[in-house]
């Protein structure tokens, strides 16, 4: 009896169970969503919500009081709530009004993001590089850059007042939302925008208000839309900057040239209104011809100078000056100045004209070589001086021109260089004059005898007379009369006498005789001999008088001196 009665107990509690089960079923409870209940009690700290489930949930009255509902519900109310836990560790039932409307919020704003609708929301507070804003329990972040079409000093008047705002990021795992009121108001504006630029069309003459100046251009105000006027645009004259002839708040009078499609950026001119001066006046210049002008600027690469209103051209650098090649411009010509220029291209396609200020001057290299010849004796001061040379100013004359170590002195040597100062005055004669490429080569050697030419109509074998100036270890050195061409008599090409002897016939102011056994009148170079002068003397008089075998080699070579010292006499 007691199992019968034990068995019907068990089959009741799981009929029981499986009913419970398929009802929870059936009612698709789940937690973490979404769910409606029936008000049941409000009480003093918790509002009982019903949910058709074996317990009520509960929920803090604090929560109706921060969303505002307090005073709007009452038992028998029906609201949503959000399910967090069927039941918790004391088998109670955990539910959330606040979580559901933030649910509810966020659902929306994903619907808002997904179909770029506008929401509506108060600015609460600022934060740190923007605003916080709240959207249906939502608390979402505006960005500074996002507030207006343009930045504002002052946002006070934004604060705690209803906005429109588009969501532009979400972020569904940070829970975070971007806004943006900007948007709005470019779509606005566009609107608007488009309105007045369907009555535009290029050509148009329309008048407007200077809102900005840049150093590139203008912007200018057309019935509420932004217009560019460009710098290049609002005259025919070169200028430096749009404020020269601009200002903020001026109304003018412009021609739209330009309106692109798509973007609807409209372009503007002010010249356009009136004709083109170069195509009107280009065709009264010449090529070739000088012209009166004003120079207007000056830039590092050149001066522009006015032929007259609305007509400009470009000196360049190189086109400043016969003689200064790398000036800047602005030491040669300066802003108004009147001067002529000449003509040297016209580019009507471009609109440019090539002028030239050095073409009008007398072209000192023309007139240098009507006034000067090579081998003209001239002097002049030292401007600079380099590793290869010196460059001095020439007496009577704009130029300059380089004298070439190896013209400073016969002897050729690099050294002679540090026997000359800068602004030092010299003398030197015209070496070279070359107009085509503008040089002019200069000597300082060349005002004194070449000291090879005693040694031009001289050959091999000839004997000379040279005077000595110094000895060393290698030789002796020797010279025709100019010390500016010392050459060395190698110590093996010396006469074969005794060391003693040597000395006192080898000392500074001697002269002595010598045979030339090499010599190169193109390079300008010569070796001499005293030992093969002797050799040929020797071989003479063995030819003549015969020879002896007294005194042997030796005294055949003292037995020569006497002659030898003959000849050195004469």
């Amino acid at each position: 009896m007691e199992e019968i009665i034990k068995q019907d107990k068990s089959k009741s509690h799981s009929e029981f169970e499986n009913l419970l089960t398929k009802d929870l079923g059936n009612r698709k409870f789940k937690e973490g969503e979404v769910t409606a209940g029936t008000i049941s009690q409000i009480g003093k700290k918790f509002i009982f919500i019903d949910l058709g489930l074996k317990s009520e949930g509960t929920i803090p009255i604090e929560e109706f009081k921060l969303t505002k509902e307090l005073d709007k519900i009452k038992v028998g109310s029906k609201i949503e709530v959000l399910l967090e836990k069927i039941e918790n560790k004391n088998g109670d039932m955990v539910i959330s009004r606040e979580k559901a409307r933030k649910a509810q919020s966020w659902k929306k704003m994903e619907n808002a993001f997904e179909n770029k609708e506008e929401v509506e929301g108060v600015i609460v507070s600022r934060c740190k590089g923007g605003f916080i804003v709240e959207v249906e329990s939502c608390l979402c972040f505006l960005p500074g850059s996002q507030v207006d079409l343009k930045p504002l000093k002052n946002y006070d008047h934004l604060i705690k007042t209803q906005q429109t705002f588009e969501c532009i990021k979400l972020d569904k795992r940070r829970g975070n939302i971007v806004l943006s009121r900007r948007t709005i108001m470019e779509r606005i504006r566009n609107k608007d925008r488009d309105k007045v630029i369907s009555k535009m069309k290029e050509g148009d003459i329309v008048s407007g208000i200077v809102k900005n100046l840049t150093e590139w251009g203008a912007f200018i105000d057309l019935q509420g839309v932004d217009a560019l006027l460009h710098i290049t645009d609002i005259s025919w004259d070169r200028i430096s900057r749009p404020s020269e002839l601009l200002s903020i708040g001026q109304t003018i009078k412009a021609k739209i040239i330009k309106i692109e499609e798509g973007t609807k950026k409209i372009s503007l001119g002010v010249k356009q209104l009136n004709e083109d001066p170069y195509l009107k006046s280009i065709h009264n210049y010449e090529i070739g011809k000088n012209y009166p002008a004003t120079i207007t600027k000056v830039q590092d690469y050149g001066c522009f100078a006015k032929l007259e209103e609305g007509l400009e051209g470009l000196i360049h650098q190189s086109e400043l000056s016969w003689t200064k090649k790398n000036i800047n411009p602005g030491k040669i010509l300066s802003t108004s100045q009147k001067i002529e220029v000449q003509i040297l291209e016209k580019n009507i396609e471009k609109r440019r004209i090539s002028l030239s200020y050095k073409n009008t001057l007398v072209n000192p290299w023309v007139k240098f070589t009507n006034d000067h010849k090579v081998g003209d004796e001239t002097e002049g001061i030292i401007k600079n001086i380099t590793d290869y040379g010196l460059f001095a100013s020439i007496k009577d004359s704009e130029l300059s021109g380089m004298i070439h170590y190896k013209d400073l002195s016969w002897s050729e040597k690099e050294s002679e260089l540090e026997n000359y100062k800068k602004n030092q005055l010299i003398k030197f004669k015209i070496v070279e004059i070359n107009q085509e490429k503008e040089r002019v080569r200069l000597g300082i050697k060349q005002l004194a005898k070449d000291p090879f030419e005693f040694f031009m109509n001289k050959n091999l074998s000839d004997v000379v007379t040279v005077i000595v100036e110094s000895s060393s270890k290698e030789g002796i050195f020797v010279h025709s009369g100019n010390k500016n061409l010392l050459l060395l008599i190698k110590k093996n090409q010396l006469a074969k006498e005794v060391e003693n002897q040597r000395s006192s016939r080898f000392a500074k102011g001697n002269k002595v005789d010598a045979m030339i056994v090499g010599i190169n009148k193109d390079k300008k170079k010569v070796t001499l001999s005293i030992k093969s002068l002797e050799e040929k003397l020797m071989k003479e008089q063995v030819e003549k008088y015969g020879s002896t075998d007294s005194g042997g080699i030796l005294g055949d070579i003292f037995n020569l001196k006497p002659l030898l010292n003959k000849k050195i006499k004469k």
